[in-house]
């Protein structure tokens, strides 16, 4: 298995953009993200965070339609 990082974000500018909307949904689920390595979290917090993420881009997309 390879160590190196595979995500890629298609579109350099948005990096800021999509750091700070990973640090709301950690807030908004009670996980305390670190800037950089965060390689301590458990499998459950790292998951909570992501599938927030997901909740609220559907959401988003959905008040769009």
């Amino acid at each position: 298995m390879s160590s190196k990082n595979s995500n890629k974000i298609n579109v350099p500018e948005a990096r800021a953009a999509m750091d700070k909307f990973k640090m709301e949904a950690a807030s908004e689920v009670g996980v305390n993200l670190k800037e950089g390595y965060n390689g301590d979290l458990t499998s459950r917090e790292a998951g909570s965070v992501g599938g927030q993420m997901v909740k609220k881009m559907i959401e988003s997309y959905e008040k769009s339609l």
